[in-house]
């Protein structure tokens, strides 16, 4: 489970997968909240609309020590084993900060919150407020009616617990994103209507539900606007966008990048995560059409064995996923590729993991994200018998996580020589001579330069290869600015 916290800029993250946020001046008369954001990017991009919600409406700002806030909220992920528990440990350590400071509230949101609904009261009483993640705009008035009751007996006082799922209701009552740098999320959608026999979303995010074209397009214009070059639409099945138009029509995803790539300023575009479904001719010619689209792919497949994926319920084979991957790279042959690969689902044999090793050496993957089956209660999956020992599934695991890193190694080194397009996002904060960006395949490139191009895209020849994720290079020609 990946655990991100909000780090104020200035302070020294504590890890990769922090995020930053504005600095504010240390005043004990301002009110503090502290973020714990578990699971994946549709996750950090509610955590970070929860502390614009808050700050607009009720003044909080953001703190790295949960000892010195006021409100702590966990925005919790539901995809691996036993989340539901490690919620619970998580909140038994909040408890003692509650019986330090009375006056602390605490919330759970996200998707074990939808799971669990009042019973993390019940377990928990000690929480205060639990909102599923199609509410959580309705934080403010969650905690208005938390200090309204603050007062009354125990017995009067009402149990603070929003799990529905009112559409896309909540984008209307989001404040305007805040930008911090040059790249933003923007979520189209909600929810997924695949259901694959071992995934919990549809039941804790609901059916897939789009934003209106028009929404998502006024909040990227005023993202470019304030600065931001690079967007990630964001979706459970981001390709599967079907946004109703001003005129009553409707908006694929397709349709969508060509309108988002005519935006002034936004002079890269990246998605994720997608269904291979979805993955239509119409998307993989945008490819040939958009120079904004980066030549970086995350396509999760989850098996490379046809019975395997039928036992998911994919409802496609490893054929179509072939022939889709051969089709973009004929387009662009530097095309990066990332995918998704649960090993040891019920039922996988000796033979099945081969097949699947195969394919993942065969398509020559970048990076993955790939785990062990976890059984998640309420699904089909659930009920499958699994009888795979689980040092089998640890070594099938292992096998397959090796092959890739030694992939992505591979590519890193074949960047040696290179000309790479790079976003400029900030100046080294070791070497203020030395500015950093990423490249297209999600690399980090250091180069000599000024601080004055930071936000503009550059053209950059590698000449150094320091680590799996870092290389060094050298100014070819910088891009003028393109709002």
């Amino acid at each position: 489970m990946t655990v991100q916290t909000f780090i104020p800029n200035g302070a020294k993250a504590a890890s990769e997968n922090t995020v930053t946020q504005p600095t504010h001046t240390h005043d004990v008369s301002i009110k503090k909240l502290y973020i714990e954001t578990q699971g994946c990017q549709m996750n950090e991009y509610d955590s970070h609309r929860m502390a614009d919600l808050l700050g607009d409406s009720h003044g909080y700002v953001l703190t790295t020590d949960p000892k010195e806030a006021d409100i702590l909220l966990m925005n919790t992920c539901s995809i691996r084993e036993k989340a539901q528990e490690k919620v619970f440990s998580e909140l038994g350590r909040w408890r003692k900060l509650k019986e330090h400071n009375p006056d602390l509230i605490i919330g759970v949101g996200g998707c074990v919150a939808s799971q669990e609904g009042d019973n993390i009261q019940k377990r928990a009483p000690y929480v205060d407020m639990v909102f599923g993640p199609q509410t959580l705009h309705r934080l403010p008035q969650m905690l208005d009616q938390h200090q309204d009751q603050v007062e009354k007996p125990k017995k009067d006082k009402i149990k603070l617990v929003d799990i529905s799922f009112p559409d896309i209701e909540k984008f209307d009552f989001l404040p305007e994103p805040r930008v911090e740098g040059f790249k933003a999320f923007v979520s189209i959608m909600e929810g997924c209507s695949k259901y694959c026999s071992f995934c919990v979303v549809p039941y804790t995010r609901g059916e897939e539900v789009s934003r209106p074209l028009d929404d998502v397009l006024a909040e990227i214009a005023g993202l470019a606007e304030k600065g931001v070059r690079e967007i990630s639409l964001l979706g459970q099945n981001v390709n599967g966008y079907r946004g109703e138009t001003f005129e009553g029509g409707i908006c694929t995803f397709p349709e969508l990048l060509r309108l988002v790539s005519e935006i002034p300023g936004i002079g890269r575009l990246r998605y994720t995560t997608s269904h291979p479904l979805e993955f239509s001719d119409e998307l993989i010619q945008c490819y040939r059409d958009l120079p904004q689209m980066v030549s970086h792919l995350h396509l999760p497949v989850q098996s490379g064995s046809n019975a395997v994926l039928q036992a998911m319920k994919r409802n496609h084979t490893i054929d179509v996923y072939i022939e889709k991957i051969a089709k973009l790279r004929k387009i662009r042959p530097d095309m990066h590729l990332s995918s998704d690969f649960i090993i040891g689902f019920p039922g996988e044999t000796d033979e099945h993991f081969e097949e699947t090793y195969q394919f993942i050496k065969d398509l020559d993957f970048d990076h993955s994200y790939s785990f062990i089956y976890s059984k998640r209660p309420g699904t089909p999956a659930a009920e499958l018998e699994d009888t795979t020992p689980e040092d089998v599934k640890k070594e099938r695991l292992s096998k397959v996580q090796h092959w890739i890193k030694q992939s992505s190694i591979r590519k890193t080194d074949a960047m040696l020589g290179s000309i790479q397009r790079v976003l400029i996002e900030s100046v080294s904060e070791k070497n203020p001579d030395l500015l950093v960006g990423t490249a297209d395949n999600t690399r980090l490139v250091t180069f000599v330069g000024d601080p004055s191009w930071v936000g503009r895209f550059a053209e950059i020849e590698i000449t150094e290869i320091k680590t799996l994720n870092l290389v060094y290079g050298e100014l070819l020609n910088l891009e003028p600015d393109v709002a």
